[in-house]
């Protein structure tokens, strides 16, 4: 199988698991503090990676990348992540996972003075499908939110496309697990004195709830350390804009998973936008094969 191809399937795993977190988030926040989440899913993740790692020969990161390193894992995992559920907590699930579904739009431009990516007309139709898909599947399960949630949500969006470019570059010289893993200690770091904080001023924590550990076992282990490696490993081997296109995929698991365990119903407004967010991918996809096929020529 090419490169392209496991990239197309790493994706599609990255997001299914990133659009299962909605749904999963929206239990456990109900029962544990926002910044003791985000610790306990890098303690877990940040563990398991690390276990991983003792069974490889190590890869050592030069002084002058360290920044990167830092940048990421402050930016990226710690910032943009903490805004995404502190923007899912003040508005609602429907409405953040739609914000979140425009990170393909600024992942694309900011890939394009930092990456010197170019921008197609191929991913232009791609990104305007789905997020118009995104937009119709999450307007039919309802709308609505305060104001400062939209805005935590939409620095989650702007924080997280920074830190998808930087994960690009970094990944053309180190193991994608060795950057997950090191970025995801880097976030750990940062939030525990929140976590302190929280803990100490937040009331009936129900942290050891079976159900609430079960939870925070699958975050930290499925949709942060495997969804985060998967990821970067992606970024590594096809464009940011690219891997940024299978984005609007989240909003139609999480709906798809709320009516499987939730019993929410799915309109036909879901299909529609199920139709074009597919749609938009897979025109994606193809318009690649047919640009490679073409230069075999």
């Amino acid at each position: 199988m090419s490169n392209k191809g496991l990239a197309y399937i790493y994706l599609t795993i990255t997001v299914s698991a990133w659009g299962s977190l909605y749904v999963v988030s929206k239990f456990v926040l109900g029962h544990v503090p926002t910044f003791t989440i985000l610790f306990l899913r890098y303690l877990v993740a940040g563990i398991a990676l690390l276990l991983i790692l003792r069974t490889r020969e190590p890869e050592k990161i030069e002084r002058q990348d360290y920044k990167y390193i830092v940048m990421i894992g402050f930016v990226g995992y710690f910032l943009s992540v903490a805004a995404q559920l502190l923007g899912t907590k003040l508005s609602n699930a429907s409405l953040a996972s739609l914000i979140n579904s425009m990170n393909p739009v600024f992942i694309i431009l900011f890939a394009v003075p930092v990456l010197k990516e170019k921008i197609t007309v191929s991913k232009l139709i791609s990104v305007t499908a789905a997020v118009a898909g995104a937009y119709i599947i999450i307007g039919g399960v309802g709308n609505g939110g305060a104001m400062i949630g939209i805005i935590v949500s939409i620095f989650s969006v702007l924080t997280w496309s920074l830190m998808t470019v930087l994960v690009r570059r970094v990944t053309q010289k180190y193991d994608a697990l060795v950057v997950t893993t090191y970025s995801i200690l880097v976030a750990l770091a940062c939030t525990l004195p929140v976590l302190i904080y929280e803990l100490l001023t937040t009331p009936h924590v129900q942290l050891f709830d079976p159900a609430t550990i079960s939870s925070i076992l699958y975050m930290g282990l499925v949709c942060t350390a495997l969804s985060h490696v998967l990821w970067n490993k992606s970024l590594s081997m096809i464009e940011a804009g690219s891997c940024s296109l299978f984005y609007p995929l989240q909003p139609m698991v999480a709906v798809s998973l709320g009516g499987l365990f939730s019993g929410e119903k799915m309109s036909i407004t879901f299909l529609m936008g199920a139709v074009l967010i597919i749609g938009g991918v897979l025109f994606s996809v193809l318009a690649g094969r047919r640009r490679n096929y073409e230069k075999s020529l």
